[in-house]
């Protein structure tokens, strides 16, 4: 699953989920726009309908309800007033009767009028919505099928009373309205978008494949570094190993061999004895720091051997030390050499910050982990405002774990004690 970790990757796949969010909203978008343009429209078409059509052949005697009216209606204007989309007709008196509709079975019945169509009588504008089938004076347009758009505007009769206008449009325009918006304006920002990331995508590829070689040089620079600093302290560790450590012994035998001469005074051998025993002492801890200086073969002599010898300063300080190691013998070389030097920098610093009375180091494997952990019971620290100085060595550490795909992670408060955690892949 490393590609999912590719950047372009994630730029094609961020680039698709925009696309969908895009045809989404545009879908969104023109559905509103085609809703407001059709509604617009047939608010137009019933201002022309109700006032130029219907007003001008309203006859007289239609707001009392007599026959001869109605027929006129039906016979002179009726085949000019359903046009287009345009399935019903109603004229209400402003009582809520039905003066006239196409539908002939509403005409004379008696329907209260809502807020917003008395709202339209009294101001004399005109209004729309969907139209509420399940009211009784809309029953015989469920047999039309599909939603309705129900608009009303004000005419007047000739005797001058305020008449109620109502067209129902069908559902069919507003679909139709849709769509022709979506083809509008869809095309445009799918082609806007998929040409910006036809245009970029090579970008970021270019610039993916700049940053990669970057981080291998980085990583080949950091790598190259470590190696000078091994071959650096392998020569300091073979020099004061040639030269003052054998010095030192041959210097502490020859003392002790003039000590055991029977010709000497007792004052003198008790000085000599001290001087022989303070070279030795000298001679050990320039061995220690050897093995501080440069690492054992961890494989000849072992990562636990190797590890012991670490903690070998604090047990000696007289703290409890407990090393558990396992899982290093299948190991690489390179996690091995890991878990030794960032090991030894935290005891190192155990050592020098902690004060701690009980120190615990454990190596084992987690799947395909090699996992340190080093916990003290000291005095811990707050991990915000640790001097850098302090732990300059597990910084400097830390980025070579990174490099080789691990991770450094030291948690601790004051009066709490610390936990050092490195894990690095065992390859």
């Amino acid at each position: 699953m490393r590609w999912l970790t590719n950047p372009v990757v994630q730029f094609l796949a961020a680039g698709f989920v925009a696309l969908v969010i895009v045809v989404l909203a545009t879908s969104a978008l023109s559905r509103d726009a085609a809703d407001e343009e059709a509604i617009h429209d047939a608010r137009e078409l019933t201002k022309v309908l109700g006032r130029s059509v219907a007003q001008p052949a309203v006859p007289r005697g239609l707001i009392d309800g007599k026959a001869s009216a109605i027929d006129r209606m039906d016979w002179h204007v009726l085949d000019r007033l359903l046009v287009g989309d345009v399935r019903r007709i109603k004229i209400w008196a402003a009582d809520g009767t039905v003066l006239y509709s196409d539908q002939t079975e509403l005409i004379g019945a008696v329907y209260p009028l809502d807020e917003e169509e008395l709202d339209a009588l009294r101001s004399g504008g005109t209004d729309a919505e969907i139209s509420d089938l399940s009211k009784p004076e809309n029953r015989f347009e469920r047999e039309l099928g599909g939603d309705l758009l129900e608009v009303y505007t004000r005419i007047t009769s000739p005797e001058g009373e305020p008449l109620l206008f109502e067209a129902y449009f069908a559902s069919d325009q507003i679909q139709q309205q849709r769509e022709e918006v979506l083809d509008r304006f869809l095309p445009i920002s799918l082609g806007s978008l998929i040409g910006l990331m036809l245009l970029t995508t090579p970008l970021v590829l270019l610039l993916t494949r700049r940053l990669a070689r970057a981080a291998r040089e980085r990583e080949g620079l950091l790598q190259a570094a470590v190696r000078s600093s091994d071959a650096e302290r392998l020569r300091i560790a073979r020099d004061l190993h040639d030269g003052v450590v054998q010095d030192l012994a041959g210097s502490s035998y020859a003392l002790s061999t003039v000590a055991a001469r029977p010709a000497v005074d007792a004052g003198v051998r008790d000085e000599l004895d001290g001087v022989g025993r303070s070279l030795r002492t000298s001679m050990r801890s320039l061995r220690s720091l050897l093995v501080e200086i440069y690492p054992p073969d961890l494989h000849t002599g072992g990562l636990a051997a190797a590890l012991h010898d670490v903690v070998a300063p604090l047990s000696a300080a007289g703290v409890v030390v407990d090393v558990d190691v396992s899982g290093g013998e299948t190991a690489g070389d390179g996690a091995v050499a890991l878990v030794w030097r960032v090991a030894q920098e935290g005891v190192r610093n155990v050592a020098r910050h902690a004060s701690a009375t009980r120190v615990s180091l454990t190596v084992h494997r987690e799947d395909a982990l090699l996992v340190l952990e080093i916990v003290d019971d000291g005095r811990g620290f707050d991990t915000a405002v640790v001097p850098p100085e302090d732990h300059f060595g597990l910084r400097t550490l830390e980025g070579l774990v990174r490099e080789s795909g691990g991770a450094l992670e030291v948690e601790s408060a004051p009066g709490e004690g610390t936990t050092l955690r490195m894990e690095v892949p065992v390859g």
